[in-house]
């Protein structure tokens, strides 16, 4: 049995692209150049079929299996559904994350690369992938540590043979958003990346201030989680 959809998704896409415009449109900045990755983890199949019903093609998953269970029938209705996985990523799902996703954004340690390496030339697969750099040093959290960040992204690129598309993190709950968006920023720039995965609900006005390219946004959207 199917859940009801008490949130109006069409209503709250719509706000949060009028969001996504004004805070562009505040730095100079083009909206089109942000995209907006809707959050749908823990969300019914149903939830997505209405946002993608309102337009909204680019969803965020934080684990493969539930992705797995609901997305592939989504999929083969709408192909050019594009799917992220925003999540800390086992090595043993590696395999089914390479043929799902279209992009991992939470590529973070060495035996990791290797196994997205082995597999994307099996698969002949290459998801785009981001180095989720842990900006707070959270021990909590998944992550390469800033000082690391340089050498992982060298050795992905070197050793793996891994062609990175950008930068991923998650700033602490309780500290000021903007310094650790500055500081992906920066370490992106030295690294010759240009993607920038950064800010959620409370806090993608500032991210996008900060260069993001893309917002991670599931209870503006979806409404509160379960």
């Amino acid at each position: 049995m199917e859940e009801a959809i008490t949130v109006d998704l069409a209503a709250n896409l719509k706000a949060v692209r009028d969001r996504i415009g004004a805070a562009a449109g505040a730095v100079g900045r083009d909206a089109d150049a942000v995209t907006l990755v809707a959050v749908s983890k823990t969300q019914p199949a149903e939830a997505v079929r209405a946002a993608l019903a309102a337009g909204q093609r680019v969803f965020g998953e934080n684990r493969v299996q539930e992705a797995l269970d609901k997305f592939p029938g989504l999929r083969d209705r709408f192909p050019e559904l594009k799917l992220h996985l925003i999540g800390p990523l086992q090595t043993n799902k590696a395999k089914e994350a390479v043929a799902l996703f279209d992009v991992i954004e939470s590529l973070d340690r060495e035996k990791l690369a290797r196994v997205l390496a082995d597999e994307a030339q099996k698969q002949g697969r290459s998801p785009r992938l981001y180095v989720q750099v842990n900006t707070g040093e959270e021990a909590q959290k998944a992550g390469v540590v800033p000082a690391d960040a340089d050498a992982f992204i060298t050795a992905c690129r070197g050793t793996y043979g891994l062609t990175l598309e950008g930068l991923m993190c998650i700033p602490p709950a309780d500290e000021p958003p903007g310094p650790h968006f500055a500081l992906l920023g920066k370490i992106a720039a030295r690294n010759g990346l240009a993607k920038l995965s950064m800010g959620m609900s409370g806090d993608f006005e500032t991210a996008i201030a900060f260069g993001a390219t893309s917002v991670r946004v599931g209870s503006a959207v979806f409404g509160a989680r379960a």
